[in-house]
């Protein structure tokens, strides 16, 4: 009976804890799920600088670049293309970067040129005295006054017309007898710009005038008035400078830049801020053959129909020169702030995610340069949005995290190249050997200070080397090395300073190989880590690899990759 007892309650416990488990599963599994989903968010999240966006790190913290606090990683940042990078929206406010979609028709879509008014120079006369004289009476007193053609000018006291009247009046006596010396003395009139009618009156009235008048032979404005009442004159001096201005000349300056996308004949708008809603349409009409040296510039002229006056010399005027619409549709014009330029490469960066700033850096041919923009022959399309402003921190972002860039076209050593260096150029390499193993044996160390002060050192010897007799591929390679080293130079710690060594080395050391014999054995290292896991060379006078890249941190890794030939 009493086993009977014991083993009823066995089995009431049995149930009793089974009911308990029931009830108190779904919470513990919940629970235990919630922590488990917790633990997998804390292991895959990673932490980031909004300044400096490739630092990642798996838990919060400081940032070892700046001392920022580290902020969670955005997602989706991962599955990027390898040429692609991404930047944080506070990284991008903070430098104004800024986007536009190419032929959005945010940009000129034409030349403008900046000019003035000027006179037709090919309409303007002068009017001279045709005779030796005096003076006696001016009646344009001012410049400025409209004349016409036959109004009186001056009066002018002239000894030498005396005498010629005084013979003609002695001819006219004799013209039935001596026809020829007749003649002769009224052509000698003639030529003092005498009128038919005027010859006819001294003769019919047999009296010789002594003050005698000057009558304006053309039409227009007096814009220069070169004597004054009572002056003695010579035969053929200027009285007075005269502009015709029912036509006028709007004189532009174009740059030497501009100079290839001008031609005679082209439709240009000018516009005047006189009356800015009234454009005159014209053509352009002479571009001068010869460039001004000290402005850099080309005039260009165009002729404007001047009928109404409206147009002042003096007036500043502007032109627009529009390309054809089916140039406008076939062209891609971009601002010149979004091109970085290396002496070989014509470089911009395209937002390649619409949602997200997720950039890579694209290579393109430019075509002629338009007042501040630049057409696109290749390498951009219609619809693409590129980086206008900000170009430069978004390619110093690009070089931070191991990306195509300016002055990172690799990421993995690059082949030989024969690059015909001058026995001075090889001299001058060579010359720098010394200081850059210091510097290089100054971030094996991690000695920022003394990293810092060999830097000037090494960029001096480059700065003198000479640029002449380069091929193209050395110059490159010779200008990146000097840009590394500058920005080596303004960063603020070590960590950037080892990021730019990563440049310097990628534009050195194919320039150090070019070089066809050196005293020692120069090596060749790399470390397959450095770089964001993309690699990275130095140079070394020493087999044993010692890593400038992490120093004490991964002091050996790395490999000897090549050598330098020795005279030995």
């Amino acid at each position: 009976m009493e086993n009977r007892r014991i083993v009823v309650i066995a089995i009431a416990a049995f149930i009793l804890g089974g009911l308990l488990i029931w009830f108190l599963k779904p919470s513990v599994t919940s629970e235990s799920m919630a922590d488990h989903q917790h633990a997998e968010a804390e292991v895959g999240q990673m932490w980031t600088c909004s300044m400096h966006p490739q630092v990642m790190q798996p838990e919060p913290g400081d940032c070892p670049l700046c001392g920022m606090d580290l902020i969670p990683a955005e997602a989706g940042a991962d599955g990027l293309a390898p040429d692609q990078f991404k930047m944080t929206e506070n990284a991008m406010a903070l430098a104004n970067i800024q986007t536009t979609v190419v032929g959005s028709g945010n940009h000129e879509q034409g030349l403008t040129l900046s000019g003035k008014i000027k006179e037709n120079e090919e309409a303007n006369t002068v009017q001279a005295s045709y005779f030796d004289g005096r003076v006696e009476r001016l009646n344009i007193n001012a410049m400025g006054d409209n004349i016409r053609k036959g109004q009186l000018l001056a009066t002018i006291y002239s000894p030498q017309l005396v005498a010629a009247q005084q013979e003609l009046l002695t001819a006219a006596s004799l013209k039935a007898s001596q026809p020829a010396l007749y003649k002769a003395v009224k052509n000698k009139l003639k030529l003092l710009k005498l009128t038919e009618r005027q010859i006819k009156v001294i003769e019919f009235a047999g009296e010789v005038r002594e003050n005698f008048p000057v009558y304006a032979t053309v039409s227009g404005t007096v814009t220069e008035k070169l004597v004054d009442q009572g002056d003695y004159i010579k035969q053929g001096q200027p009285l007075f400078k005269v502009a015709n201005l029912n036509s006028v000349w709007a004189v532009f300056d174009a740059y030497e830049s501009q100079v290839s996308s001008l031609n005679v004949g082209q439709k240009i708008e000018v516009k005047t801020n006189a009356f800015p809603n009234k454009p005159y349409q014209a053509t352009i009409s002479f571009i001068d053959p010869m460039l001004n040296n000290s402005t850099r510039t080309v005039q260009v002229r165009v002729v404007l129909n001047n009928a109404k006056g409206e147009l002042k010399p003096g007036m500043f005027v502007s032109g627009v020169i529009s390309r054809s619409a089916s140039a406008t549709n076939e062209t891609i014009v971009i601002p010149s702030s979004a091109v970085l330029w290396t002496g070989e490469r014509s470089l911009v960066y395209v937002k390649a995610s619409k949602d997200e700033p997720i950039f890579e850096m694209r290579e393109v041919t430019l075509g002629n340069r338009v007042g501040e923009n630049y057409s696109i022959v290749s390498g951009l399309q219609n619809g693409e949005e590129i980086v206008t402003n900000g170009t430069f921190t978004v390619d110093a972002a690009a070089q931070l995290q191991g990306k195509r860039s300016m002055m990172n076209r690799h990421t993995t050593a690059p082949s030989d190249e024969n690059l015909g260096l001058s026995v001075e150029i090889q001299n001058g390499l060579k010359e720098v050997f010394e200081d850059y193993f210091k510097l290089k044996d100054a971030l094996v160390g991690s000695k920022e200070k003394e990293a810092s002060d060999l830097l000037g050192k090494v960029l001096t010897k480059l700065e003198m080397l000479p640029l002449t007799n380069l091929n193209n591929k050395a110059k490159d390679y010779l200008k990146m090395s000097v840009h590394s080293l500058k920005q080596m130079r303004q960063s603020n710690n070590l960590d950037q300073q080892r990021a730019h060594f990563v440049n310097l080395n990628e534009a050195l050391v194919p320039l150090v190989k070019g070089i066809e014999e050196v005293s020692s054995t120069v090596y060749v290292q790399r470390c397959p880590m450095a770089n964001n896991n993309q690699g990275a060379m130095w140079l070394s006078d020493e087999k044993e690899v010692r890593n400038p890249y992490y120093g004490d941190m991964m002091l050996t890794c790395g490999s000897v990759i090549d050598s330098l030939r020795t005279s030995q």
